[in-house]
């Protein structure tokens, strides 16, 4: 595929998250971008994405939202579990730069005002009281104990050699 985008990298790594079990809708695919870069990219270039993405049939319509076609699956099963977006990112671009077009697909035109409209969405979700899945999980600080830790117990032999 060329030339590759930082954002069809980034919208693969989004419809992977959030299309695992269904096809995501609009708005689910924007969360998840703006979950895995901290950022959404602007309407133009998302919808161009789609645009390309679909062209080289590596995402699909289907049932109202959007998938990952089995091509795009094996382009992201390339990379470490563990790895961080970034890097993720740049195991997809590579992977990006090596695929080739296999004959015709559907393609997917997005209207900007439909991908503004889908953002607006998030944001305002994202602002209300309610529970948001899609946002990462505070870590807890790695020094506090928990509540019912005590020391390994020592005999008293044990702590006799110690001391002395």
């Amino acid at each position: 595929m060329y030339p590759v985008h930082d954002v069809d990298a980034i919208l693969l790594l989004a419809m992977s998250l959030a299309s695992k079990r269904r096809p995501a809708a609009l708005v689910e695919i924007v969360a998840a971008t703006d979950l895995t870069q901290g950022a959404i990219p602007p309407e133009t270039k998302l919808s161009d994405s789609f645009y390309r993405l679909s062209e080289y049939g590596l995402i699909c319509a289907q049932d109202g939202g959007y998938m990952l076609t089995p091509d795009a699956q094996q382009i992201l099963s390339g990379h470490a579990k563990k790895a961080q977006p970034p890097e993720r990112i740049h195991d997809i671009k590579e992977n990006l730069a090596d695929y080739h077009l296999n004959g015709e697909h559907a393609i997917i035109l997005l209207p900007v005002e439909q991908i503004a409209a889908a953002i607006a969405e998030h944001r305002a979700a994202k602002k209300s009281p309610g529970k948001n899945l899609l946002i990462p999980k505070p870590k807890p600080a790695a020094d506090l104990k928990r509540p019912g830790q005590r020391k390994p117990y020592q005999s008293f032999a044990t702590r006799r050699r110690k001391e002395g």
